[in-house]
């Protein structure tokens, strides 16, 4: 199968700059969210494409055959919540996620209005979790 390209890579922009663009309470919200991704993963911050912060890197590949890497955990500030990515999902986390506070979730995202909506010890949990369950994957 031939080998699809990622829209959304890796690249050198600047992370500060992205946040810096965003409404003041958002940028808040972002850089805490960037020093809990960052204590979970012991990596520095990477944009992926214009719009996501990513910690990582993981192998994946997917069961039409594609395969690629993608961030172990990231977050984008979008228009209508904040959109955090756990890649290993939230099905095994139930009695966690009754705890988080206000959200919503994706198969992989966890979309919250604002920070002040969740229990932040919860989400560093969930984090902590999502970056411990893609080791095995982890690109070095």
């Amino acid at each position: 199968m031939a080998k699809v390209e990622l829209k959304t890579k890796v690249n050198e922009a600047s992370v500060d700059a992205f946040i810096d663009q965003q409404p003041a309470d958002v940028a808040a919200d972002c850089r805490t969210v960037m020093a809990l991704m960052k204590k979970a993963t012991g990596e520095e911050p990477k944009m992926w494409g214009a719009s996501i912060v990513g910690y990582g890197r993981y192998a994946y590949e997917g069961a039409s055959g594609r395969s690629g890497e993608w961030m172990i955990t990231g977050f984008s500030p979008r228009k209508a919540n904040l959109t955090i990515y756990i890649m290993m999902g939230f099905e095994k986390e139930a009695a966690l996620m009754k705890k988080l506070g206000k959200h919503t979730t994706g198969k992989s995202c966890l979309y919250i209005k604002r920070l002040s909506d969740v229990d932040l010890k919860v989400l560093e949990q969930l984090i902590e979790k999502g970056v411990k369950a893609m080791a095995k994957q982890r690109v070095k």
